[in-house]
């Protein structure tokens, strides 16, 4: 029986395969997240570049949220997408890993389409 490190390393080599084949050079919403802690990137594949960041570590942000749960996920959400579509990136490739979506996840998912972003 699989254990879980070789789940997530399915889970996350599925998703990669999918992006490949939609994302069609569009820009890739990496999420990371720890037990404590949740990190969002825009990256750009074919420069090999980040274009924007942030995560719960922020300064401004770590007196306002309390670790890497669903609000602090939402919030996230919505700064990554404020400062992708001020670099002038409004559609993106949702690159969840191996995590699934659910949760944390899906809350910053859901706040970086309100915030604008379109995937």
């Amino acid at each position: 029986m699989a254990n879980s490190k070789e789940l997530f390393d399915r889970r996350r080599r599925r998703n990669r395969t999918q992006l490949r084949k939609v994302s069609s050079g569009r820009p890739r919403l990496s999420v990371h997240r720890t037990l404590q802690q949740i990190y969002v990137q825009v990256i750009d594949d074919a420069a090999g570049k980040t274009i924007a960041s942030a995560s719960s570590l922020e300064k401004d942000l770590r007196s306002k949220l309390k670790g890497g749960n669903k609000e602090a996920a939402a919030a996230i959400g919505k700064l990554i997408a404020e400062r992708a579509i001020k670099a002038g990136v409004k559609e993106v490739a949702f690159d969840r890993g191996g995590y699934k979506y659910h949760g944390r996840v899906k809350a910053l998912a859901d706040a970086a389409r309100e915030g604008g972003l379109s995937f």
